[in-house]
């Protein structure tokens, strides 16, 4: 797979451009680089399959509407994942139990 051509997939899968874009770099915000930069490093081709992930699993794209891409990744499989804003539900129920691995509930 060329980490470039899936980026660009995925941004237009989404319905952004590359002119949305405002940040490319860590989720941390240390790091950091313009889309000129990132063009010339993901232009390559890496094995998106099970195996051991070969691009960051930090690497973040954030959109001027603040939704972002990150890399999800499942037994070294690799792929980008979009993040839309969190919208305030119209309604909600109490929460009673924050432990057991879901809120309210077991596994």
């Amino acid at each position: 797979m060329n980490l470039l051509t899936e980026t660009i997939e995925a941004i237009k899968e989404n319905g952004l451009k590359i002119s949305d874009i405002i940040f490319i770099g860590s989720s941390d915000g240390k790091y950091s680089c313009s889309w000129k930069k990132f063009r010339e490093l993901a232009d390559r081709e890496y094995d998106n399959g099970y195996g051991g992930n070969e691009v960051a699993s930090d690497l973040i794209i954030v959109f001027s509407d603040r939704t972002r891409m990150c890399r999800g990744e499942y037994d070294g499989s690799e792929w980008w994942e979009y993040q839309p804003l969190f919208k305030m539900p119209e309604k909600t129920e109490p929460v009673m139990n924050i432990f057991a691995g879901t809120v309210n509930g077991a596994w």
